[in-house]
Order: structure tokens, then sequence, then C-alpha cells
């Protein structure tokens, strides 16, 4: 592992992944110097992919999110998230009758606008419970913790379908010092109730590095040791860019702080390629 300057690392790659939040914004707004590192990165010809886990809305509202904070330069294209995954593969799989979802109409419309039937989870009860042929954990905001996590609870216990989570993180930060519970806290809370397991999307698992990956590659030709991926958490980001191949950086400027990374690094065995204080410097 080595303390590198981002803008000299990522000149060696022809594409770079960076994850959302504590990359790219934080809880104040955007990061100090990334809406001017993305345009180094495009002036030297560098391709960009924002893969994230926040399947609270699709890549259009997230780029309309980033330009309010001021990253103008982020392309709606450019954006992969979880919940395009778990869209994905709810279309492949095509689960007969309603698709019960957890969160916001809004992290409910990648799979809407995709034409699949939706029913919120505060909606079901006795009389259409037979019709769901899925669950999907989507948000951690949008219903009522204790009525419709029960509720979740009640459905799978009763129904043998499939329980989908489009955001794995089990915690997101709130302040610097603060964090809340995301949506893979609260399936990871059912899952272990239940003693079975979800089928995750998002980062560490593959299918959005594959994704971005095959993406790339319907442009120009790029190599797995030609893609650096940027993050700043350990066991999604630094993970799952390992597992899937790629060189990989972690940056300080998020959920991972300098004073703790050697010690974090060492307990969980996850070990970047590189170290930077963040895509700025």
């Amino acid at each position: 592992m080595r303390t590198r300057s981002f803008i000299q690392l990522a000149s060696k790659f022809k594409a770079v992944f960076l994850d959302s939040y504590g990359v790219l914004k934080n809880h104040h707004g955007v990061i100090l110097g990334a809406s001017d590192t993305i345009d180094q990165l495009r002036d030297q010809g560098i391709l960009i992919r924002v893969l994230t886990n926040d399947a609270s809305r699709g890549p259009a509202r997230q780029m309309e999110a980033f330009h309010r904070i001021g990253l103008r330069n982020i392309k709606e294209e450019e954006i992969i998230t979880s919940g395009m995954m778990a869209k994905h593969y709810l279309l492949s799989k095509k689960p007969k009758g309603l698709i019960a979802y957890l969160g916001t109409e809004d992290a409910a419309s990648e799979i809407i606008n995709a034409g699949l039937k939706t029913i919120h989870i505060r909606e079901v009860n006795d009389d259409n419970i037979d019709t769901i042929g899925a669950l999907v954990y989507l948000d951690d905001e949008g219903f009522d913790w204790n009525r419709d996590i029960n509720r979740s609870l009640n459905l799978l216990r009763r129904r043998n379908v499939a329980a989908i989570v489009a955001n794995s993180d089990q915690i997101y930060p709130v302040s610097r010092t603060e964090v809340s519970i995301a949506t893979g806290g609260i399936a990871k809370l059912v899952e272990a109730t239940l003693g079975r397991d979800f089928i995750h999307f998002g980062k560490p698992d593959s299918q959005m590095f594959m994704h971005a990956f095959e993406q790339l590659n319907e442009e120009t030709r790029i190599e797995k040791s030609k893609i650096l991926m940027v993050g700043d958490t350990l066991h999604t980001d630094i993970l799952g860019g390992n597992k899937f191949g790629l060189k990989t950086a972690l940056v300080l400027s998020g959920n991972t702080r300098a004073d703790k990374v050697k010690v974090n690094i060492r307990s969980t065995g996850i070990i970047p390629d590189y170290l930077c204080e963040s895509i700025a410097t």
C-alpha cells in the first residue's frame, strides 16, 4: 500500500470507478476539489463511472442531486446504482405477482418505471398476501419502522418468495461522528430472525462492477488492470474492487479516518493498493 497523489495515480489508468458518498460528497455537500478532479480526469481522456450503494433514487435523480450540490460534470449514463442491479435481476427473473417493497416511491421508481408491478409493504394484508411474488428492501425511509419491518418479516414467514436487498450497506454516516442504520442493516435483522439468506446487490458483490466493466467495454477495450476503484470504505469499495481484480485506492475523506486506517486495514485484512487523502489531493 502506497500513499499517492490521486491525480498522478489516476493518470496511469484508462478508467476510474468512484464511490459517491465519502469520495465525491459528504454530509456537508460536495467534497472540496472533487469537481475539478473530474474535469482533470476528463481532460486526460480517463473514463468515469460512479458506483453507489444508494438505492434511494435512480441514476437520473442521482445526477440531479449531484448537480444541486455543484457536481455538474457527472452524467446520468456514468452513474450505476445498486437499485439498477436489483431492477435488472427482477426483470430477468420475472417473479409472478406483485413486488412488495420497503422504502420510498422514489426508491421504487427504478422498478416501477421498468414496468414491474409493485406494492408498498404497508399495503400488504391478508387479502392480497398470496399475490406477492417478491420482496425488495430498498431504502431506510418511507415506512413505519415498527409496523412495516415486522410486516416484511411476517410476509416472508408466510410466503416462500425471493427477498432482495438493493443496498447491502448496514450503516451510513449522517455526520462526521454519527451513523444511522441503512437498508442492509434492516435486512440483516430480518435475515437473522428468519435464519435465511437474502439476495444482495451493491458493493462488495460483483454485479455492479461487472455491469460497469461491460458498459465500458461497449465503448472501448479496457482491461481490468487499467481500471482503478476509488472508495472510502474497506468492506464495500475496496473489498469489492479487490475481488473483481481491480487496483484499489482508499481515500480518507469519508468513512475511514486517517488515525484509524492502519488499524482498520490490519484488523480486516482488506488491503488497498493505494492510499490517498482525497481525490482532490
